[in-house]
Formats: C-alpha cells, sequence, structure tokens
C-alpha cells in the first residue's frame, strides 16, 4: 500500500494541467461510483489525473492502474478496505478491463464502503460495457470521444472558443464564423485536424501519429474484441478483413452477401462483425432508421469512425468527399442522431437533411426539400443554407 501511495502521489504531481479538456465539466463529480468510457487514446487518463490534481486532497486520493502488478496477488476489495481504514476517500482505478473480477468487486467496494468515492475507467470500452449490467443503479457512465476540431483549435492556438449548439449554427453560422475567421484560419486547421487531431497524442509526435492509431486497432481487434466477445482466432482475421474491405471504400455501402462469399463468414457473422467494429469505435454505421436497430439490421452505409483513420488505413491518397463526410458524421453525431437519406447524405435528428460538398456545391440536390442544408468545405461564411463545413467542428 505505501508504494501504491508513493507511486500515486507521484504520477499525480507530474501530470500537465495547462490544458484541460471540457469534458471534465460534464461529468457530475458528486456521484459515488462514476465510470468513463471511451476508445483506446482519447485521453481519460489524463483526465482522471488532471481532475484529482485540481480537485481532490491528494493524501486522501489513491489512483493506481488495475494492470500493476500488485494485482497479481492482492485483490481489489483487500486495498479498497485497507486504503479506508488509513483515512482514503477517493479511490480511482484505471484501466480496469485488466482486472478480471473488476466490476463485481467494485459493486462489493460501493455497497460496503458509504464513504468511500470511486472512480474508475477502461481502455476497452466494449468490455467496459459488457460489465454494466454488475453495476446497474449504482455506477454512473460517461463516454468521452477524442479532440473535435473545436478543442484542437483550442490547443494548438491558445484560443479558448466556446461550444457551439447545433441549432445555433443553423440560425447564425453567418454571425459565428465571422466571429471566429478574426482569430483564426480554421481552413487551415481543419486541413491539419481531419489528418492528425482526433487523439490527443499529436501533442507528442505528429510523425509517429498514424503508426500508433494502427497500434490502438491492433490491439483493439486482437486483445479487446477476443476478450469481450470470445471470438476465434480465424474470427479476428475476417474481422481485419472485413476492415480492410470498408476503410479501402468509405463511404461503403454493404452488400452482406458479397461480402459473405468474400470473406468466409456467414451473412449474421458479417452483420456481428460490423457491430463489434462499430462498438470499438473504428467504424461507424449510417443506419436509414435508428429505432429499434439491431445487431442484424444492414447499415445504409459504413464510414470509419473518425477521419484520421482514414489516413491512417489509405495506402493511396483520402477522399476528399469521403474526409469529408466522415468528419461531418464523427462530429455531429455526438449530439445530434443522424440516419441516412435518399436524396442527400444524411438526415440529422429526423428533420433536417444535409448534403456535404465543396466550395462549388450547388442547391440542386437538394431543391424544394423543406429544412435542407449544404455544409461546404473550403469556406470561411456561408450564406443562408450554405454552411462551412469546419463549423460543425465546433459542437463539443
Amino acid at each position: 500500500m505505501e508504494k501504491l501511495r508513493n507511486d500515486s502521489i507521484n504520477i499525480i504531481n507530474l501530470i500537465d494541467t495547462s490544458f484541460v479538456r471540457e469534458f471534465v465539466r460534464s461529468i457530475d463529480w458528486n456521484d459515488r461510483l462514476i465510470g468513463i468510457k471511451g476508445a483506446r487514446g482519447v485521453g481519460k487518463t489524463t483526465l482522471l489525473l488532471q481532475y484529482i490534481k485540481q480537485n481532490l486532497p491528494i493524501s486522501q486520493t489513491l489512483y493506481v492502474s488495475l494492470d500493476n502488478i500488485y494485482f497479481s496477488s492482492n485483490l481489489l476489495v483487500d486495498l479498497a478496505d485497507e486504503f479506508v481504514k488509513t483515512g482514503g476517500s477517493y479511490l480511482v482505478l484505471d484501466e480496469v478491463h485488466r482486472y478480471s473480477n473488476w466490476s463485481i468487486e467494485i459493486k462489493n467496494i460501493y455497497d460496503t464502503y458509504k464513504d468511500l468515492k470511486v472512480i474508475f475507467t477502461g481502455s476497452s470500452i466494449l468490455h467496459i460495457d459488457n460489465k454494466k449490467a454488475d453495476l446497474s443503479r449504482r455506477a454512473v457512465f460517461y463516454e468521452m470521444p477524442g479532440f473535435s476540431l473545436r478543442e484542437y483549435v483550442n490547443i494548438k492556438t491558445g484560443n479558448s472558443f466556446e461550444a457551439l449548439s447545433f441549432e445555433a449554427i443553423l440560425s447564425d453560422h453567418l454571425d459565428l464564423s465571422i466571429d471566429i475567421v478574426q482569430h483564426i484560419k480554421p481552413i487551415a486547421h481543419y486541413n491539419d485536424y481531419i489528418r492528425i487531431g482526433y487523439y490527443p497524442f499529436f501533442l507528442e509526435n505528429e510523425s509517429s501519429y498514424h503508426r500508433k492509431i494502427e497500434e490502438i486497432i491492433n490491439v483493439v481487434m486482437e486483445i479487446d474484441i477476443p476478450q469481450s466477445f470470445e471470438i476465434s482466432l480465424s474470427s479476428i482475421e475476417k474481422m481485419k478483413k472485413l476492415l480492410y474491405i470498408i476503410s479501402s471504400s468509405t463511404p461503403f455501402k454493404p452488400n452482406i452477401v458479397k461480402l459473405s462469399e468474400k470473406i468466409g463468414a456467414t451473412r449474421n457473422t458479417i452483420k456481428t462483425y460490423m457491430h463489434y467494429l462499430e462498438r470499438a469505435k473504428i467504424i461507424q454505421l449510417l443506419q436509414s432508421d435508428t429505432k429499434g436497430v439491431s445487431i442484424l439490421q444492414k447499415p445504409e452505409k459504413i464510414y470509419l469512425h473518425h477521419p484520421n483513420l482514414m489516413f491512417a488505413f489509405a495506402s493511396e491518397k483520402s477522399n476528399i468527399g469521403t474526409l469529408r463526410e466522415t468528419f461531418f458524421y464523427n462530429q455531429v453525431a455526438i449530439s445530434e442522431n443522424l440516419t441516412s437519406s435518399k436524396k442527400a447524405d444524411f438526415i440529422v435528428n429526423d428533420k433536417y437533411t444535409f448534403e456535404i460538398g465543396g466550395k462549388n456545391k450547388d442547391k440542386s440536390q437538394i431543391a424544394g426539400i423543406e429544412n435542407a442544408f449544404i455544409a461546404s468545405d473550403n469556406i470561411e461564411h456561408g450564406f443562408d443554407n450554405k454552411i462551412p463545413l469546419w463549423l460543425f467542428g465546433f459542437l463539443y
């Protein structure tokens, strides 16, 4: 315990708090059991350590990663017991998926120690989701996304632009863009962001950024998914082949029969693989209707989860049209509901039709459609129902 406490103090003291993501303010830290989930690499550990350093008494707080060798011969419940008896109030657990019985033991800790607050995270979003039932009615869960364009701009330029609502962008996009353009060149930042801006580790080394993305995807597919769903080695290889096919032609309109023949798996298995990849935040499935969506429902289109993945996977130059659509889907889906459109690219909140395009995109495709808009690349300011694409990166 003494070594864990000393390690905790050292780790907390060393964390940089010069930039703290606003996601920290979306969490109600008063709850006694808080779970923070999110895809690998989005910065959950950093956020936790920053919150501790700025808000909690370090002498009463223990931060520990459950992949620590200590847990090879010690139980989490015993650690909690000793921690409480020696004056501990805040137990912060990282990488919980690395500990086999984490959900059951956290449940027991919550029920036993009424004055102890527990915060936990896991890099395997799949594993966290599969164990949520064990903590029902106890834990409050939050999902942390990667950087938005707005956050990327703020950390790169030192500005402090506030998040915008979707409705404000639709109604006041000209005034909003005029204000932002007075301070930055948004198109230049957008072009950088879609290449290297989603994961915070771009701050460490941009040249190795895409290689780190490849490593993350490999860990998710070779460790996280098999641990969560107990699939075979041959299934992993088939799923990798499916991802390669999807990433080579996104937005991918799936023909399940042909995919089944090409990959050597049943049609239902193909749909299940897609579901796993979506839950792991590697792809996004665009449905025609999200009401009552099931695992075995065929999506209308498949996108990679965010544009950086396109650069990491692409052996050739990424398609600009697909990059635009992937950016829009990724940024807007955090707060709004997106479905496919028969006449354009997306329908948002069952009300607004969106066509995504370049600066010369005209209104012919959405002519006569009520509440229809163009999200246009390479423009600083819009007009009427033509809105700069980059502005949708300021939603969170």
